[in-house]
């Protein structure tokens, strides 16, 4: 099975952690975020992994080197001309990528215990375009869902701000986990160039296709964009 991981973003947010050293080479318990989850996607029988890379790019590329990429079979997506945000990250990896009926996308700094295999599973078991991992937890964004589980909008509870798709009859609000499944057969569908996000992607989409919601579950789910998670994390599994 093929995954991609972001690990192209500068982390901002986390400085100066990643004054010397892109985000993905934080340390979580001693070993960088990126090895957490390249052991995760091993353990779960993912064999190809894509990376995109940026913000020192060449540092995520040395440190592969030396680990002798656990083992997997590794590509990397060179964004160091451009950062291209989400959707563009994934557009400019699919020569690595469309050779897959589908793959898996999982964001670098999210660090959960959730059941990657039940989403593939459902994900399997439709017809959507893209599978994403939702939660019902607190977040000021929040996409849309209609009755039959298919996104239809977002909305921006901080702002105000909301982006309907289609009208749906009945409206659930879930917070996206930074983990999905997408098929192959979105890339014909992409009309976008250069830099875009994903999200923006599935809702323009989601007007004629089914982009489906998967309720994780899982024991635990981080973002580690800020010191603060890392900690919490930390503080979590030392438990």
């Amino acid at each position: 099975m093929t995954a991609l991981i972001f690990a192209a973003g500068l982390g901002t947010r986390l400085f100066p952690l990643t004054k010397n050293k892109p985000k993905a080479l934080v340390e979580v318990l001693g070993k960088p975020m990126l090895e957490h989850l390249l052991l995760k996607l091993k353990d779960a029988h993912f064999d190809h992994i894509v990376i995109n890379v940026h913000h020192f790019a060449s540092q995520i590329i040395d440190f592969l080197k030396v680990k002798n990429n656990f083992g997997l079979h590794i590509d990397i997506s060179d964004e160091r001309n451009l950062l291209l945000d989400t959707g563009g990250g994934i557009l400019k990896a699919k020569p690595f990528l469309d050779k897959s009926d589908y793959f898996l996308v999982h964001n670098a700094d999210i660090f959960t215990d959730m059941d990657l295999g039940k989403l593939i599973e459902d994900h399997q078991s439709g017809d959507a375009l893209a599978s994403l991992a939702v939660h019902p937890r607190k977040s000021s964004r929040q996409l849309i869902f209609d009755e039959h589980a298919c996104l239809c909008g977002w909305e921006n509870q901080q702002t105000n701000e909301k982006i309907i798709s289609r009208k749906s009859l009945i409206n659930n609000n879930y917070a996206f986990s930074g983990v999905h499944v997408i098929s192959r057969k979105i890339f014909p569908l992409i009309e976008e160039t250069g830099k875009f996000s994903i999200i923006d992607l599935y809702l323009r989409l989601a007007k004629d296709h089914a982009i489906a919601a998967h309720q994780a579950n899982y024991n635990y789910w981080f973002d580690l964009g800020k010191y603060k998670d890392i900690q919490a994390a930390e503080d979590f599994l030392q438990k």
